[in-house]
């Protein structure tokens, strides 16, 4: 079994939990906040644009935004305060307590990933990580985390694309079923 398989498979009830807490959370009128670094940054903004766009069928947009694509507010805060800062602010000034916030980490140990767990906790926002190797000092501050069972940076990745995939599908299918039953 591949590490890909593996890992889907072992955080199967995970990965529903993940797609009943996002459907919550949109039912509520609320959005999808998303933040990594590097390859994790990228994932966040892959999958954000995966529900404001589409995924496999026409439907409205899905309020999501990956916290990582405003560059001047990036560089600004990261220069003129403190780089770990600059999730939270945005947290801040974004979030409310019917949000979602995803935090994308291959180690789980980046400072501004920890500050973002922990602004968001501090103001009742639901924290979901996708981590990987032992999930790190993010796996104890999030609601609901899956694990990526390895230490290999590139499979991790892989893997949380992977079931970013599996979880806006499947968030795809509950809502098309929803809007069929309420039509």
């Amino acid at each position: 079994m591949s590490i890909m398989e593996r890992n889907v498979v072992e955080n199967k009830k995970l990965i529903f939990d993940f797609v009943e807490k996002l459907f919550n959370c949109i039912l509520q009128g609320g959005k999808i906040l998303w933040c990594g670094n590097g390859g994790s940054a990228a994932e966040s903004q892959h999958m954000s644009a995966e529900l404001m766009g589409r995924f496999n069928f026409d439907r409205g947009p899905i309020s999501s935004l990956a916290l990582t694509t405003d560059t001047s507010y990036i560089t600004a805060v990261g220069n003129d305060i403190d780089y770990a800062e600059i999730f939270a602010r945005q947290i801040q000034g974004l979030a409310n307590k019917v949000d979602v916030l995803i935090l994308m980490s291959t180690s789980g140990n980046s400072h501004n990933i920890i500050k973002a767990a922990t602004t968001a906790n501090s103001m009742g926002v639901l924290t979901l990580a996708m981590l990987g190797r032992d999930g790190g000092q993010v796996a104890e501050l999030c609601d609901l985390k899956i694990i990526v069972d390895s230490s290999d940076t590139p499979r991790i990745q892989e893997v949380h694309q992977f079931m970013g995939h599996i979880i806006c599908d499947l968030l795809e299918q509950k809502l098309k079923t929803r809007m069929i039953k309420t039509q």
